[in-house]
């Protein structure tokens, strides 16, 4: 007869002790002080007080009444003296006279530091005020110049982790600490480690008080951030990037076009360019987002204009579009007369293509796009004005029903174009989408519109389209760029390309390639073949979905330093029984095998799987977290006893998959986009595969009648 599987609340564990050997024991209900009184007591320890028990592996922290139940049986721990005692210990030797002890001490308090419970501690005891000072005071160490670099790193390192647990606020800094650090950060010649904590610290104290982003923005120099972006280590490159972002990000709005401008002064773009994008090294993922931040932050500039609404009483507003019918129509021949001189503009602004000739103000008192379409307008007649103009003579020499309304069509691709690049929304968190080629220019937003309304004025013509089809033709206008910026081209010239490739009859290829054609496939016998077909195409897709969970994937923890990131893996059993997951220090390169996955919940454990704002993980009060992107990439697991697993996917990929996934175990249906587009796309094969000997072939709207019963049955073959 099998052994009984012990209770639930009862974990096996080994625990270890240098010199000794491990011992096994039973974590029951007992209180955590009265098992490691047990556990010295095995070794003849006194003073059991004076003891706690760590994790043996990974980050080794210290176990606590409130962590002890995510304990998992087969657990490896270790006895170690007490937080409260490693704290008073370390503090002690930080503060010794001899330096490789304290060497050595702020060696070890740089790991122990991770630790929330040993945090506390070491806090409590004034640990941080310790810390301030010896950095405040940076000049003691510069007695022990071999030494010096090293310690201040260990310091700081220290320092930051102990601030990011959050227990005392980052308002209690001092001015000379901030002074200190930001000092480190402005000398051209300075130890990376050193220089990478500063940066690190710097963009901590910004993004945390309001205040302090003050000081620092005081105490640190655009320039010296930007000579930073000139060096050839990606990871100090990185740190400095994401200072200037959480600078841009805390300015208040008033002064944020000033800070751009100080910026573009400076180059920050054409350093990027040239030492980053263009660069020997490839982009590395936090890099990556670090100049989506950028682009998202430059783009939001945008946002003020786009939700302005034009003035129509405003005589210096009336005169940019009075400016925009001079340069087409050549304002030297203006009539003399104020009635002839009216009716001749009216004229004009309609053959401009604005819906309100008589007042094409009125045009722009929509938001958005506001008074940024007017300003895309006037980029395009003063900088691009051979192109502007034969954009207008073009459409004017079309018959009525076939003219493309410039006015019209400026307005409605600048709105698009917003939503496209999500002006106004917040960085997301978990994305990495930033396109080169808006790094190649200036004025790369004026310049994406200039190429794009060339493009609707090119498909315009292709679709022979009329002022009926103008959404029709805005939706193909859309599909080409969107396209296009999925290609991610690395200039604006090579989009130039993309674009032209993507012709209309192009687009028509694609989407006919894309989608099976509804037209062949509606007679009563084909839609019952896809009846029968689909519960096995639906099927397959679910084997396939289960086979991923089983190969597993990597998520990403969000937390408060992107570039300390830590993942975890989940992966799903062989037979489908139990999922596995557990923490790794970086990102797997393949498969990650069960033995390291130490935790795992029962599929028949799991009561529902919660998808958006739904989640608990998604309910906390976080700008970020709140992000539209994120809550589409986020769920979570509810399982016995009221415990929950949250996941942020990678990609809306991987987010269909495992939702996918977890719906077919839990026995509902898949309901992802990307079920859909599957579906879509096996039925489209599957149904040509036995279609293919009926091609040419007619097939009738009804099945052939039964043939009359035969007046008799006494049928007989002769086979002689």
């Amino acid at each position: 007869m099998p052994a009984m599987p012990p209770p639930s609340d009862i974990v096996k564990v080994a625990i270890e002790w240098p010199g000794a050997n491990a011992q096994l024991i039973e974590f029951d209900q007992k209180p955590l002080a009265s098992i490691i009184r047990e556990v010295c007591d095995g070794w003849s320890l006194s003073g059991s007080e004076q003891f706690a028990l760590r994790y043996a592996d990974g980050p080794q922290l210290y176990i606590t009444e409130q962590s002890r139940s995510e304990m998992k049986n087969g657990t490896i721990l270790r006895l170690a003296i007490s937080p409260m005692r490693a704290a008073r210990q370390l503090l002690e030797r930080i503060q010794s006279h001899g330096i490789d002890a304290r060497l050595e001490a702020l060696k070890e308090l740089a790991k122990l530091s991770a630790d929330p419970t040993f945090a506390t501690e070491f806090i409590n005891m004034e640990g941080l005020a310790t810390l301030a000072r010896l950095v405040e005071s940076g000049t003691q160490y510069e007695s022990y110049t071999q030494f010096f670099g090293e310690m201040l790193a260990f310091t700081l390192t220290a320092f930051l982790e102990l601030m990011d647990h959050g227990i005392v606020s980052w308002d209690l800094i001092s001015v000379s600490f901030i002074k200190q650090i930001a000092g480190y950060v402005n000398q051209p010649m300075v130890d990376v480690s050193i220089l990478q904590r500063s940066l690190a610290i710097l963009e901590s104290m910004v993004l945390n008080s309001h205040s302090l982003y003050q000081r620092v923005a005081q105490e640190t120099t655009v320039a010296q951030l930007i000579a930073h972006l000139q060096v050839s280590n990606q990871e100090i490159q990185t740190y400095a990037i994401a200072l200037i972002n959480a600078l841009f990000l805390k300015t208040p709005e008033d002064r944020r076009q000033e800070m751009a401008s100080t910026l573009a002064q400076k180059h920050l773009r054409g350093i990027i360019l040239n030492h980053i994008i263009r660069g020997n090294r490839p982009v590395k993922a936090e890099m990556a987002h670090q100049l989506y931040v950028l682009q998202v932050l430059t783009f939001n500039l945008l946002e003020e204009r786009m939700m302005t609404k034009m003035d129509p009483n405003d005589q210096t507003q009336r005169d940019i579009i009075f400016e925009l019918r001079r340069i087409a129509f050549d304002g030297d021949n203006d009539p003399s007369g104020t009635e002839k001189k009216k009716a001749i503009y009216t004229k004009d602004y309609k053959m401009l293509g604005f819906t309100n000739p008589v007042n094409p103000a009125m045009d722009f008192t929509q938001t958005p796009p506001g008074m940024l379409a007017l300003d895309n307008m006037l980029y395009l007649a003063k900088v691009h004005q051979d192109t502007y103009i034969r954009i207008v003579l073009e459409n004017c020499s079309r018959e009525d029903k076939h003219e493309c309304l410039f006015g019209r069509s400026a307005i409605e691709l600048t709105r698009m174009l917003c939503d496209i690049l999500q002006v106004g929304e917040l960085p997301n968190e978990g994305c990495n989408d930033f396109h080169p080629m808006f790094f190649t220019h200036e004025r790369a937003w004026e310049e994406f519109f200039c190429i794009c309304i060339q493009l609707l004025n090119k498909t315009w013509k292709e679709m022979r389209a009329t002022a009926e089809d103008f959404n029709k033709v805005m939706t193909v206008v859309r599909e080409q760029i969107t396209r296009a910026l999925a290609m991610k081209p690395p200039s604006l010239e090579q989009l130039r390309v993309k674009l032209r490739s993507l012709s209309y009859s192009e687009i028509l290829r694609l989407r006919q390639s894309e989608r099976m054609s509804q037209d062949d496939f509606q007679s009563p016998p084909i839609i019952e073949l896809r009846e029968r077909i689909q519960p096995e195409i639906l099927e397959l897709i679910k084997q396939q979905r289960l086979n991923r969970l089983c190969e597993g994937s990597c998520f990403r923890k969000l937390g408060n330093r992107r570039r300390q990131e830590k993942f975890w893996f989940c992966r799903l059993s062989l037979n489908h029984k139990v999922l596995h997951y557990g923490d790794l220090d970086e990102s797997p390169q393949g498969e990650v095998p069960f033995e390291l996955l130490t935790d795992k919940i029962p599929v028949s454990d799991i009561k529902a799987v919660l998808t958006g704002k739904d989640c608990p993980h998604m309910k906390e009060k976080s700008a970020l977290k709140q992000n539209k992107e994120v809550l589409e990439l986020a769920f979570s697991i509810l399982y016995d006893p009221d415990e929950a697993l949250n996941f942020v996917a990678p990609n809306k990929y991987e987010y269909c998959i495992w939702t996918d996934g977890l719906s077919a175990l839990l026995g509902k249906e898949l309901g992802s986009d990307l079920t859909r587009s599957d579906l879509d796309t096996l039925m489209s094969m599957e149904m040509k595969l036995r279609l293919l000997d009926l091609e040419n072939i007619t097939i009738p709207e009804a099945p052939p009648p039964v043939p009359k019963e035969p007046s008799t049955y006494n049928f007989t073959y002769n086979y002689g």
